[in-house]
Order: C-alpha cells, then sequence, then structure tokens
C-alpha cells in the first residue's frame, strides 16, 4: 500500500526543485557542483511527505482516483489507508533523523505541523469577503507551498552557511509553491479529467472556494451564498462553475501565480548563475504554462 504511488508517474516536481536548489546553493557558496548525500535525501523526503499527504488527503476528501488510477482509499479502505499514510511518514523521519542535522530536523517537522493546520483551514471558511482571500492564501502556503520552501531551505542549509541564501532558498520555495498551486486551482476548470489524472470540479465538489471561485465572486457578489453553504444544494456545482467561466476568475488566478513566479525568480537570481539556477528560473515558468 505504501508503494502503491511511488510507481515513477507523478510528476516528481518537489524532488527536482530540491535537487536543483541544492546543486545551485552549493555552485553559490564553493563553486562545487558536487550533491552531498545529505541533500538527496531531502529531496527523497520531501517527495514522501507530499505522498503521505495525499494518502491521508484521499481519505479526508474520500477521492476515488488520483494520478489516473484508484486511491488507496477506494482500493484497501480508509482505515488501511490512514494507516499507510503514517508509514510513508515515519519512512521519512527516519531518514530525516539519520540525516543528524538538528536544523535540518526542525525545519522540516514545520512542514508536517503546516500539512495540517492547512487541512484545518481547509476545513473552515470565512464569512467575510476580505478575509476570505488571506484565509485561501495561507492555506494555499501551508497545505502546498511550506513543503516546497522549507525542503528548499534545508538542502540549502546542508551546502551553505550563508543565511542569506537559506532565505532566498526558502523564498523561492515559498513563491514557486503558491503559484503552482494556484494554477493547480485554475486546471480544476480548464482542464479535463483525463489529463489531470483526478477530476476536474473536484474543489467545488468538495464545497472549496479556490482563488477562481473567490475572483468570480467579485464580479457575481450572488454566488456569496453559494459559496457560504459549500455548494451543497442541487446544481451548486454546475452554476458556480458556470459563474467562474463566464467571469475572469481564471485569468485573474493566473495574473496572480504570474507575479509569485516573478518574485520566485527575482529570489533566485540573487544566487551566482549556474546551469541549476537557470534551470530553477525557467522551471518557475513552466509551472504558469503546465496542463496537469
Amino acid at each position: 500500500m505504501s508503494e502503491y504511488y511511488f510507481d515513477g508517474k507523478g510528476k516528481a516536481f518537489r524532488p527536482i526543485i530540491v535537487a536543483l536548489m541544492a546543486r545551485a546553493c552549493n555552485i553559490h557558496h564553493n563553486n562545487s557542483r558536487h550533491v552531498q548525500a545529505s541533500q538527496r535525501t531531502i529531496a527523497l523526503i520531501a517527495e514522501m511527505i507530499h505522498t503521505a499527504s495525499l494518502v491521508h488527503d484521499d481519505v479526508i476528501d474520500d477521492a476515488s482516483s488520483r494520478r489516473g488510477k484508484h486511491t488507496v482509499n477506494k482500493i484497501w479502505g480508509e482505515k488501511k489507508a490512514v494507516l499507510a499514510g503514517d508509514l510513508i511518514l515515519s519512512a521519512a523521519s527516519i531518514a530525516l533523523a539519520r540525516i543528524g542535522n538538528t536544523t535540518v530536523i526542525s525545519i522540516l517537522t514545520q512542514v508536517i505541523e503546516d500539512l495540517v493546520r492547512g487541512e484545518f483551514l481547509q476545513l473552515g471558511s470565512k464569512e467575510n469577503e476580505n478575509e476570505r482571500f488571506a484565509h485561501y492564501l495561507e492555506k494555499t502556503f501551508k497545505k502546498t507551498a511550506s513543503l516546497i520552501a522549507n525542503s528548499c531551505k534545508a538542502v540549502s542549509v546542508l551546502g551553505c552557511p550563508d543565511p542569506v541564501v537559506h532565505e532566498i532558498a526558502y523564498q523561492y520555495g515559498k513563491n514557486v509553491g503558491i503559484a503552482f498551486q494556484l494554477i493547480d486551482d485554475v486546471l480544476d476548470f480548464t482542464s479535463c479529467s483525463d489529463q489531470m489524472g483526478k477530476p476536474t470540479s473536484a474543489d467545488l465538489k468538495l464545497g472549496l472556494a479556490t482563488g477562481p471561485v473567490l475572483f468570480a465572486c467579485q464580479q457575481f457578489p450572488e454566488m456569496n451564498a453559494m459559496i457560504m453553504r459549500r455548494f451543497s444544494l442541487p446544481g451548486d456545482v454546475d452554476r458556480a462553475r458556470q459563474y467562474v467561466l463566464q467571469s475572469d476568475g481564471v485569468q485573474q488566478t493566473t495574473y496572480l501565480a504570474q507575479q509569485y513566479c516573478h518574485e520566485a525568480i527575482r529570489e533566485i537570481s540573487k544566487l551566482r548563475p549556474s546551469p541549476e539556477r537557470d534551470a530553477l528560473i525557467q522551471l518557475s515558468e513552466i509551472v504558469l504554462t503546465r496542463d496537469k
């Protein structure tokens, strides 16, 4: 069960960013192209924490498909899926402890706390419209960006003693992470299920108001009532979807993602030039143009 998603079919977005960041920081610090074993381990741990969170999220959301196949909870049931997620997390914890760096341990344990708090934020909702967007961005940071930001920071700590570099790595990861999730939320409206490997309009069906919905609500205030009742009445999901597609919610969310990507590029450009630094710049552009 725990091996089920480690089939090489995911995008491996997080480990790739972490591996590139390790090289970019090492080159910046002492012109070394060598990646330490401990830095490589962080890339593995990042993917493991991510995968454990997918297994658990699918239980919470009662999801039946992920990456184009049935979810763990669909095949083996919820109880076993919870335990499988725990096992992946424990394997990640063991790998993390073996690195033996207390700073890195506290950086990555913060991620696990953020994932839980982010999931709690997603379970609640705000009535006030201004609070709602801040709530959504905080949830997005905790559920998605924190893992990327802190994994980037962890490899920078292992490769370079300069706290300025640690902050650059963190800010790059944070901004790319938020942009990544904003685009994910856009794809829920613009992509078809076959492309995504998971059903679309999934967020609306879960009662979630993501960026495109919150922007659309500014144009169509009648969506407010639907947001408050979490799209629970028959026809709410389809009506909300139509409102979003008639509004410029998708464009505005994409524009916001662009701003986060530009900030990520601004940060990473402070490092000494290297092929890896340039790859991270390219990667932040790919985040905006992906279709799955």
